[in-house]
Formats: C-alpha cells, sequence, structure tokens
C-alpha cells in the first residue's frame, strides 16, 4: 500500500513540477532502517503549498493548516491514500522542538540539497542523511532515536 500511495503523490508532484523532499520513516528506511513505516512524509517549498492541497483535495484526511504537535510546529496537510497516510508540510516557517534546549530551532530544508535513492519503486530526493540524523536528533522521540541508530550502524 506504501508505494500506491508514494506513487500517487509522487505522480501528483511530478505532472506540476513541483520540487520535493522525502524526510522522515521513508528517508531513514533510504539510509538503512527496517522500521515499518507509519505513513509518508515529505517537504515542498512554499510556494507550491497550496497547489499540492488543491491536487489532492479528493484525499485529505487532515486539512491544511499550521499545526503544532508531537515537536513539530509546521502548515501541513494529511492525505489518506489506499489507506496510508502521506503528509506534506510546507517547508517555509516549519520548526522543531529541541528537546534538550528546550526551544523551537527552524527547519531548514534545502531543496538543491538531496540523495536520490530507489525506494517503493520510485527514484525518490532524499533529505541528506545528516540533515536527517540532525532533525531526528532535536525531536529525540523513541522512533527517531531507533532510525538514528539504524542509519549509523548502515
Amino acid at each position: 500500500m506504501h508505494q500506491l500511495a508514494a506513487q500517487w503523490i509522487v505522480g501528483l508532484l511530478r505532472e506540476r513540477a513541483i520540487p520535493f523532499q522525502i524526510c522522515g520513516g521513508l528517508a531513514a528506511k533510504g539510509y538503512g532502517a527496517e522500521r515499518e513505516l507509519n505513513d509518508i512524509d515529505l517537504f515542498v517549498p512554499g510556494e507550491h503549498f497550496s497547489s499540492v492541497v488543491q491536487a489532492g483535495q479528493a484525499y485529505i484526511s487532515k486539512p491544511a493548516t499550521r499545526y503544532c504537535e508531537e515537536g513539530w510546529d509546521l502548515t501541513y496537510v494529511q492525505f489518506k491514500y489506499e489507506g496510508v497516510k502521506v503528509e506534506v508540510g510546507n517547508a517555509d516557517g516549519a520548526q522543531l522542538f529541541d528537546a534538550e534546549s528546550q526551544t523551537w530551532v527552524p527547519l531548514n530544508i534545502e531543496f538543491d540539497r538531496y540523495k536520490t535513492v530507489n525506494l517503493l519503486g520510485l527514484e525518490l530526493p532524499l533529505m541528506l542523511k545528516e540533515n536527517l540524523i540532525r532533525y531526528k536528533s532535536v525531536l529525540s522521540r523513541p522512533v527517531d532515536i531507533d532510525d538514528i541508530r539504524a542509519m549509523r550502524e548502515r
């Protein structure tokens, strides 16, 4: 099912020439993590966010708005495609809660810096490993710590 959801969102983005970057568990998988995927997480530049929301309208399961939850403060939309959650974040103004310093820190997505990896039958632009490890270290949730350990072991 994750493969179908990935094909759907990637197709939607590529046919509109919208740059994107895979993060979260799927990106961690591309760097060696083997845990079960919960969802598909990715970011798009702010200027393309509303067109993504519009294009995926039929599959919205959580409306596009600013959310502050689980260590994240960002605008995102959640789609549900074939039972799989696909969360698309607006990269503009996204912040993470740094568990150690107890402060919000900016999450800077560099759309021109990524690693292309074949995952779920698709060539996907992944957030660079060091950036993924950095943001997962800041969040420090159990799932992030597991992902970091798996990525470093590989």
